[in-house]
């Protein structure tokens, strides 16, 4: 049970650490899958970024702008971002950059890095509930074999140095 706790401990170390480290990592990995969009849905970086841009509701890494520095806005050659920067209730919204009022103004980066920490926080109270569970349980124990002393009908079973 002790051994346990410690992991448990070695866990939620590991788990803030990551809170700290999940930033660059996700900029950096961010910043790959959007120079990997080609605006088809048949490849995985396409449909991340739709998705993610749809369910977050933003627009590029920091904003919709970060789309011209991409290959897909440089070939496409048309002054558009993807469909899925379009806020939903905007009809006939075509991605232009010419009415940004159509586009979602937040970039999805803090989005993401934010539901990172938000699931990676249930984790860690997961993992400190756990071990307050196993701490509870060391000191029931504890408290069993503290007063195991003062009951008489606890008895040793050793007679004459040997055991019974």
């Amino acid at each position: 049970m002790g051994q346990c706790g410690i992991t448990s401990s070695k866990t939620v170390l590991v788990f803030l650490n990551l809170i700290f480290w999940v930033e660059d990592e996700v900029n950096q990995s961010i910043q790959k899958v959007y120079d990997e969009y080609n605006g088809t849905n048949t490849d995985a970086p396409s449909r991340a970024i739709d998705y993610v841009q749809r369910q977050l509701h933003c627009c590029g890494i920091t904003n919709y702008s970060d789309w011209k520095n991409t290959r897909w806005f440089k070939e496409s050659r048309n002054n558009s971002v993807p469909l899925s920067c379009c806020k939903p209730n905007v009809n006939n919204c075509t991605g232009s950059l010419s009415r940004p009022g159509d586009l979602y103004p937040e970039g999805c980066e803090a989005l993401v890095v934010k539901k990172l920490k938000e699931i990676m926080m249930y984790v860690i109270w997961a993992v400190l509930t756990f071990a307050a569970i196993q701490m509870l349980g060391m000191l029931c124990a504890c408290v069993v074999l503290c007063r195991r002393h003062l009951d008489p009908a606890y008895e040793l079973l050793i007679t004459g140095g040997t055991y019974a």
